[in-house]
């Protein structure tokens, strides 16, 4: 069974477009950046991004990660829950 971590739930979203908002401390330059682009796949540490303007491929870090929008549903894992965790849950109600 896979746990909600942020890569599978990208996963789980492959295929659609997104936008991704990065943050990079200390940099002068650029220090945030706003990404645009098709979840291709995600690692633990990374999410492969392609522009489907102009085809271009971002890997980026998921260490600078802020967060992501999605213009339509985003799919997220059912884990299921036990039958003995869903009574404990309505008994305690």
């Amino acid at each position: 069974m896979e746990e909600s971590f942020i890569e599978n739930i990208l996963r789980y979203n492959k295929g659609k477009i997104g936008t991704f908002y990065y943050t990079y401390r200390g940099n002068t330059s650029w220090n945030a950046m706003v990404y645009t682009g098709r979840v291709e796949t995600a690692g633990r540490d990374h999410i492969i991004i392609s522009d489907p303007a102009t085809g271009k491929r971002y890997l980026l870090l998921m260490s600078n990660l802020d967060w992501v929008e999605f213009d339509e549903r985003i799919n997220y894992p059912d884990f299921g829950i036990s039958e003995e965790i869903q009574a404990a849950m309505i008994e305690s109600d």
